[in-house]
């Protein structure tokens, strides 16, 4: 291995050959034709009326297949962690099957990054709604990766903390000792993320004793590995490239600072922590490219690429910290570093895959993992089209929560997709470019969700890829990090953000005026607590883990009227929450009087998200954008799966739009 500040390093694995699965794409709710359209109207063609009406149906299509899908992807997630998936035989508890695929290609394996980046989604979904269930996996996996830390392996053992950057282990947690490329210094890092999340919940609830002794071990271990290797090179999380990596840089940078931060709620301290992380952020300045306008990929390697990758779509939206802003140092989703980037990977894919053909600058594409892959003939994959997605709702979120949109020289090109006029500066929420690039940006967002619904397999399965040419499923089936990434997405979309990771650390976002090579030894030692107590259930009185937000939809029009000391809206974001039971397949709807609510026809019905559902709150929701003193009657419906539609029991509900300060406003019904 070599010091990253220093030296220069390469290496690629060799690819594998392609292969098909069976399920093919669905097109029945899709509108991906449309969209194309629908954002060349937004952008003054032919006019703006049309462009709202092409809007709303392209939201509606994503709202159905959300509704649709999630319930799918939650499931198949599960299926593939052992011991009990139903894809998941012979794997050990706790344990992430990277997919069912046995053969072309072979994934039936477990990863440490995938492994974590999915118990990271599932830790979020329980902070923000308990479930049993989710719970139980999380502890089997927390058990499981602290007899992984221990597995000596073609990496290294824990004695000096060289076998935690192993990349994969066979399902059984014994060591895979054949060719790969290693070592993957990010694993340590998003693991640590990972268990530091459930920590938190844990903390939250009052059961600090468990955090301390069963889980900060682990997380020890892997902060202690961060800290000491964290500067020298190792392998991308394509697992092609040795060199350095920008998600991992940006990772390491962020399980530091939090690692710090955790440490303290739990009376401990995390030294190297401290020492080290600001020149981790320094170094991670390194990949920005300002003569490209992009975040590079890997730098310390020659290997002929552009080095434009959804690498750093990936590394963004998972440091995102809500408190953070757009912060352009740690490349938060909204900063003018991010979106650039952002532009510049997405439109790297516009002209080299055929279903990509024809789609101008400023509407959603496929989106692969770089321009030059040939690995499968080098495809677009799910999660990275997801990820483009996911960074947009997270921006969505900040200019929403800070009330302005910021345009600068660097993020100029991305906004000018949306509004060719735009000039640099900061618009307030209200105003008319403020509403142009917000409405303008989420519906890009929206157009990538589309993207993938078109592609999806028709039983709702997600694979690794789709084909360039035809959009075919393809490479390894049911890939559990696809479907995490559909939940996180669909999540943020929702308005369901996970808590920040920097609290009020100065290496969170404070750059060194020079960078230096630091690292700290560290010590290494096997968890020895690795049992959890029964009944670890929430508290009321914890605090939250998550933040909400009001879903981002399209901002309502500025004109506004003033009464008393308040400008009064001329439209509101209503949120209908349904309390309604359901059996795997169903989705609760809401219908009604007035077009935005399908005017009674349920093939219009405006479908409600299960993001937040449990057996013990099972909780409906969706967000509708009314005008203001509008009175309405509605009543839910359940869609059923041979789309048989049930009707709640009479009379019509009645309710009417408040005309108030305030821009949202929530109804909770029980099915009736």
């Amino acid at each position: 291995m070599m010091d990253v500040l220093q030296h220069m390093s390469s290496g690629i694995l060799p690819s594998n050959s392609s292969s098909l699965i069976q399920p093919i794409m669905q097109g029945a709710t899709s509108l991906f034709l449309l969209g194309s359209f629908a954002f060349q109207t937004i952008l003054g063609l032919p006019g703006a009326s049309q462009a709202r009406r092409e809007g709303q149906l392209l939201k509606r299509a994503v709202d159905t297949f959300i509704a649709t899908e999630e319930p799918i992807a939650l499931e198949q997630l599960l299926c593939n962690i052992g011991s009990s998936g139903c894809h998941a035989a012979g794997a050990s508890g706790g344990v992430v099957v990277a997919s069912p695929s046995t053969s072309d290609p072979d994934y039936f394996y477990t990863w440490t990054r995938d492994s974590a980046l999915v118990f990271k989604t599932i830790g979020d979904r329980l902070a923000n709604s308990y479930d049993a269930t989710l719970q139980t996996e999380i502890q089997n996996y927390i058990v499981a990766q602290a007899k992984l830390q221990t597995v000596s392996n073609p990496s290294g053992s824990l004695s000096d903390g060289t076998g935690l950057a192993e990349p994969k282990f066979n399902v059984d947690l014994s060591a895979f000792t054949g060719s790969w490329g290693r070592p993957q210094r990010d694993g340590p890092a998003l693991r640590a993320i990972a268990l530091i999340g459930y920590s938190k919940w844990l903390v939250a609830n009052g059961y600090n004793s468990t955090a301390l002794s069963v889980v900060w071990p682990i997380i020890r271990n892997d902060l202690a590995y961060v800290a000491q290797y964290w500067n020298q090179t190792g392998f991308d999380l394509w697992e092609e490239v040795s060199g350095s990596s920008f998600f991992t840089v940006a990772s390491q940078h962020r399980s530091l600072v939090e690692g710090s931060v955790f440490a303290k709620t739990i009376g401990q301290t995390c030294t190297a922590c401290d020492a080290v992380a600001p020149q981790v952020l320094c170094f991670l300045q390194s990949f920005w490219s300002p003569s490209g306008g992009y975040a590079l990929a890997n730098i310390n390697i020659n290997n002929g690429r552009s080095a434009k990758d959804v690498n750093v779509i990936l590394g963004s939206i998972h440091t995102f910290d809500p408190a953070l802003g757009c912060d352009a140092a740690t490349f938060q989703p909204c900063s003018d570093r991010a979106l650039s980037s952002h532009k510049v990977v997405v439109d790297s894919f516009r002209s080299i895959y055929t279903i990509n053909s024809g789609i101008s600058a400023g509407s959603a594409v496929a989106v692969g993992r770089y321009p030059e892959d040939t690995y499968y003939n080098g495809n677009p994959w799910y999660l990275n089209t997801l990820a483009a997605a996911e960074q947009l709702y997270d921006a969505l979120y900040v200019w929403q929560t800070q009330g302005s949109i910021t345009v600068t020289s660097t993020s100029l090109a991305f906004f000018r997709d949306f509004s060719s006029s735009v000039a640099a500066g900061t618009y307030a929420a209200g105003s008319e470019t403020y509403t142009t690039l917000y409405n303008a940006v989420y519906l890009y967002a929206e157009g990538f969700v589309n993207i993938v619904s078109q592609y999806i397999a028709s039983n709702g399965s997600l694979a690794e890829q789709f084909d360039r040419n035809s959009g075919t499923p393809l490479s390894a089936r049911d890939l559990t990090w696809s479907y995490a990434s559909f939940l996180t997405a669909a999540a943020r979309r929702a308005g369901i953000v996970p808590a920040g990771w920097a609290g009020t650390a100065s290496s969170a976002t404070s750059v060194p005026s020079v960078c230096s090579a630091t690292s700290q030894a560290g010590s290494y030692a096997a968890a020895s607590s690795t049992s959890f107590p029964a009944s670890q259930t929430p508290v009321t009185t914890g605090a939250s883990t998550t933040t909400t937000f009001t879903r981002p939809t399209v901002t309502a029009s500025t004109t506004t009227t003033s009464t008393g000391s308040c400008t009064t809206p001329t439209a509101v974001a209503v949120t209908f929450n349904e309390f309604k039971t359901t059996t795997f397949g169903q989705t609760v709807k809401i219908v009604g009087s007035i077009a935005a609510l399908g005017s009674w026809d349920t093939s219009k019905a405006v479908a409600l998200s299960a993001s937040s559902y449990t057996s013990s709150n099972p909780l409906w929701k969706a967000t509708v954008t009314l005008p203001a003193g509008q009175a309405i009657t509605y009543k839910y419906i359940i869609v059923n799966t041979d789309g048989s539609v049930t009707w709640e029991s009479d009379p019509n509900r009645s309710y009417t739009v408040p005309r108030t300060c305030a821009s949202t406003a929530t109804e909770s019904d029980t099915w009736r």
